[in-house]
């Protein structure tokens, strides 16, 4: 048997010693998560019902459900991905495949980069002013929806670029020598390919949307509105508004109704990721290479 050098168990000390040293961090990162989610299921999972889920608030908002403002939050969601998504993802076409390495390229990345550090107020002021008043949407589901959609570009963007330029070029070039054109090798073998890096960009664009406040607030969210809205111009309230309303708006307050409101909030994009990750997992599971 071959007895281990001084050298190599120096090696292999120091490889234990940064492998409890990542391991450490990682645990530092998921323990804030935890406690988050444990003091929202302690404070706030008492409140949970289905009178909660499905019914519109009462007694100035001190009583009743949450049903208005779930209902908005989905739908301003759902709204800003499909205006959203299909922009974004033509976006990255254009920069991965078509365009070439010129001024006008790298202007187009440096806008992209430059409105991903946008502060979210002031993409509020942007919606004010281009969708509200502008284009005469008015507070509305659907102004608040594309501020949203211009918020979470660059996301969708870059995760889509990232995710188009991983797919090999070999894939491309057999199509080119097979007699396809650009536009069928990009529909046919590398959207199909990159699909998996393109759903990242879609739920880190639904966990974002889901917790603005500030863009929508001027945009369509309403304060109290216990009405259902009946289309897409119609004003609602949202959870992200409502549980800032409930925690330091609203006098005599029950201490356990911000909690379930935070609660049913943090499930909704769980619900929305986990989807949109099983999604992910089973066709990044089909691929053949």
């Amino acid at each position: 048997m071959f007895e281990a050098s001084s050298l190599n168990r120096k090696n292999l000390r120091n490889e234990r010693l940064v492998k409890a040293s990542l391991g450490l961090m990682t645990g530092l990162l998921i323990l804030p998560v935890v406690l988050i989610l444990s003091t929202l299921l302690y404070k706030g999972g008492p409140v949970i019902s289905f009178e909660f889920l499905f019914a519109s608030p009462t007694n100035g908002m001190t009583a009743g459900g949450i049903f208005p403002a779930l209902l908005g939050t989905i739908l301003l969601v759902l709204v800003a991905l499909i205006a959203s998504v299909p922009l974004g993802v033509a976006a990255a076409i254009y920069l991965s495949e078509y365009a070439p390495d010129n001024w006008f390229t790298r202007a187009i990345n440096l806008a992209i980069i430059n409105l991903a550090g946008v502060p979210s107020i002031v993409h509020a002021l942007f919606g004010v002013g281009a969708f509200v008043i502008f284009f005469k949407f008015g507070t509305s589901i659907l102004a608040a929806s594309l501020t949203l959609a211009i918020m979470t570009l660059p996301v969708v963007i870059v995760a889509t670029r990232e995710s188009l330029q991983a797919v090999p070029q070999a894939f491309r070039e057999a199509c080119w020598n097979m007699g396809a054109t650009r536009w069928q090798t990009i529909r046919r073998v590398v959207l199909p390919n990159a699909i998996t890096g393109i759903l990242t960009g879609v739920i880190l664009e639904v966990s974002r949307t889901s917790g603005e406040t500030a863009p929508i607030m001027f945009t369509g969210a309403a304060f109290f509105l216990p009405l259902l809205p009946q289309g897409v111009l119609d004003q609602t309230m949202a959870l992200s508004l409502h549980l800032f309303v409930v925690s330091t708006q609203v006098p005599d307050m029950p201490e356990e109704l911000p909690y379930g409101v935070a609660l049913v909030l943090i499930s909704i994009v769980l619900i929305m990721n986990s989807l949109s990750i099983a999604l992910r997992m089973y066709l990044r599971g089909r691929k053949k290479w």
